[in-house]
């Protein structure tokens, strides 16, 4: 079977791709003037062959008619806005997620929040900094972590959740889990948006809400468990079978459109793997749903950096955070919100001027 991928490439910015807008000679990214492009890059996939090709806009139509119709089909998912379909966020700027780990054991900050108390300072501090959204948590997914019973992960969470939305109306609320019962409780106290690191596969009944709860989703990739994923990953080509996974799951898991995709950096992956990933992630646009990326204090941060690794990875995170900007990237999930919004504001008004 052949099939075809198309990924947008060679951007502009600013006022230079609003000129280009203009004058037609490149399209707007997810409906946003300020970043333009006028290549595409063409995967084609043919059983065990791939090959690629990188084409200018226009040159599109001198293409043969099955590969046009994909690619022009492709083109109107890249070039749509994004609909604003989770609470108070807009999906035309970049939105920043706030990490908040209410577990023992995360990998970079278990333990630091878990008092109600702290955890509300932490929550203020992420809002005050810019976070749009805040990811609760209640169970590490850490490379090699070990499932826990529903009781224990909703204790930890119990009290964020029953106040979270009387404290803070207009910030949405991520509830990170893979559990139905948690899911379930939850959205009593008014979750906006539901962020299953398993991609609703932990259960039947987390496939349920899927597909009849109308709440926002996270469709998240992973490749086996916390406790294996690290464990020999393989792909017969990581891009293409993260979009396949994609592309079916947005249509079988769910009852309507209002997802975001997350590719699961790191969620088992090879530092090759994530790196792919990373550079080409502006080929996931072609199916039309905003994207979301959590590099933050990621393992393949220390991988590349070796002895200048740090304890907060911020270099690192900013680093990779700023490229998926550049790439129309729309949420970011972030442990250190202040940082990550400066280093935004900055980069954007450099590509602006």
């Amino acid at each position: 079977m052949l099939k075809y991928y198309t990924r947008a490439c060679n951007f502009y910015y600013g006022s230079q791709a609003k000129l280009l807008i203009k004058k037609k000679h490149a399209l707007p990214l997810c409906g946003i003037k300020s970043i333009a492009f006028d290549n595409v890059e063409i995967f084609i996939r043919e059983k065990r062959q791939i090959r690629s090709k990188i084409i200018k806009i226009h040159n599109i139509k001198n293409l043969h008619k099955a590969e046009k119709k994909k690619i022009q089909q492709d083109l109107k998912n890249i070039t749509s806005k994004r609909r604003n379909f989770l609470n108070h966020v807009n999906f035309s700027v970049p939105t920043i997620m706030g990490i908040l780990n209410l577990t023992p054991d995360s990998f970079s900050d278990g333990g630091k929040f878990n008092k109600t108390n702290t955890s509300f300072k932490h929550i203020d501090k992420m809002i005050k900094s810019g976070a749009k959204i805040i990811d609760i948590g209640g169970e590490s997914t850490r490379p090699g972590s070990r499932d826990i019973n529903v009781k224990t992960e909703y204790k930890r969470l119990e009290k964020v959740l029953k106040m979270f939305k009387k404290k803070y109306k207009n910030t949405s609320l991520s509830l990170d889990t893979r559990k139905s019962d948690i899911m379930i409780k939850g959205l009593k106290f008014g979750v906006d948006l539901i962020n299953d690191v398993s991609g609703f596969s932990y259960n039947k009944n987390s496939q349920f809400i899927g597909k009849k709860i109308r709440v926002s989703k996270v469709l998240h990739h992973m490749q086996g468990t916390p406790n294996t994923m690290q464990v020999n990953p393989k792909y017969k080509n990581v891009l293409l079978d993260i979009y396949d996974y994609f592309e079916k799951n947005s249509k079988k898991l769910f009852c309507d459109k209002n997802i975001i995709l997350d590719p699961g950096i790191g969620f088992g992956k090879t530092l090759k793997h994530n790196l792919t990933l990373i550079s080409k992630i502006s080929l996931f646009h072609s199916l039309g749903f905003p994207i979301l990326v959590g590099t933050s204090r990621k393992r393949f941060i220390n991988q590349i950096s070796g002895k200048y690794d740090s304890k907060e990875r911020l270099g690192g995170t900013l680093a990779s955070v700023l490229y998926l900007l550049s790439q129309g990237v729309q949420v970011f999930r972030v442990h250190n919100v202040n940082d990550i919004k400066q280093g935004i504001l900055v980069f954007n008004k450099i590509l602006s001027n």
